[in-house]
């Protein structure tokens, strides 16, 4: 095709160039990345976790490499507040892409402040509500395991900001429908699912954890089956735009998710590995659409189709 793919898309009233965002946690600020890949042609970037006052984390070790996928225990640590706004968010302005804050706290009323005074502050796009973070203490995914405190987070930033609301949901739950339908009716405007799988490690020979804090969130390759099972049964349960993420590596995974309904994508773990992970899945995502004949990428969004079955087995027979 000779017009260049239309890659746009809008989660609610957060309206993105194209569908490529990076994963809060995993690329900083944005300004960390900036002087080894094009910042500047992402979607947009989702900021570390975002609280109220300073925070120091977890003691280490606080990282641990896993079969296809790496277990993490930072406890979001992160300059607080005042420090993003005065010093990182102006710099973060003059990167280009979207600014999409990460925002969480240890009691309902923290996140309702902080979305209140991030509402004031220029420059910002919307904010993803962590309501499932699984390596801290208080907080975290304790508001994302069930769905009634799910809710009244979410009422609370609704309650406190204009800013499009994106819900950041757990995976550690055993309805994941229910969890997004209640986000949904307390006004949440997409979703983004999902954070990382409660794991631990244990070196064998010495019987020590691998993580100071015991236990910590998976993520990598080895959790997207998992995220794309998330994604398409949130799916089901609401009509909310859905921002996929877990184990992207290729813009082949990307796809996945976006066959499955997800209307826009979260590169985190292969950051590590490549800095530029997150512009080759979007390259690849426009090659794919221009050589496919796709004008427009959104046409794909929850469109898989059942699996063909040209085997000539019956029944789940083998030969």
């Amino acid at each position: 095709m000779k017009d260049a793919p239309d890659l746009s898309v809008r989660l609610g009233g957060l309206a993105l160039r194209n569908p490529v965002l990076t994963a809060s946690g995993t690329f900083g600020f944005g300004e960390e990345y900036a002087p080894v890949m094009a910042v500047e042609r992402l979607g947009g970037i989702c900021t570390k976790g975002l609280s109220l006052q300073p925070r120091a984390g977890n003691r280490g070790p606080r990282i641990a490499e896993t079969p296809a996928g790496m277990l993490n225990a930072i406890g979001l640590q992160n300059p607080g507040l005042e420090r993003f706004a005065r010093d990182i968010l102006p710099r973060m302005r003059a990167l280009g892409p979207a600014i999409v804050v990460n925002v969480f706290g240890s009691t309902v009323e923290e996140y309702g402040e902080l979305a209140a005074r991030l509402d004031t502050l220029p420059g910002i796009a919307a904010l993803e509500v962590n309501i499932s973070c699984p390596n801290v203490s208080c907080g975290g995914m304790a508001f994302g395991a069930d769905a009634r405190t799910a809710a009244e987070v979410t009422r609370r930033v609704r309650e406190a900001t204009r800013l499009p609301l994106l819900v950041k949901l757990s995976p550690n739950v055993t309805d994941i429908g229910a969890i997004a339908r209640a986000v949904a009716d307390a006004g949440a405007d997409a979703l983004t699912l999902i954070n990382t799988l409660k794991a631990a490690a244990i070196d064998p020979l010495t019987g020590r954890f691998r993580l100071g804090n015991r236990f910590g969130g998976l993520s990598g390759p080895a959790i997207r089956p998992v995220a794309l099972r998330m994604v398409l049964e949130a799916r089901q349960a609401v009509d909310l735009p859905i921002v996929g993420v877990g184990g992207i590596v290729t813009w082949q995974d990307a796809l996945e998710f976006i066959w499955a309904g997800a209307n826009a994508v979260q590169v985190g773990s292969a950051t590590f590995r490549d800095p530029a992970a997150a512009v080759g899945v979007l390259d690849g995502l426009e090659r794919f659409c221009r050589e496919q004949g796709i004008a427009r990428l959104q046409d794909l969004a929850g469109k898989a189709a059942p699996a063909d079955d040209s085997s000539g087995m019956e029944n789940g027979n083998t030969p």
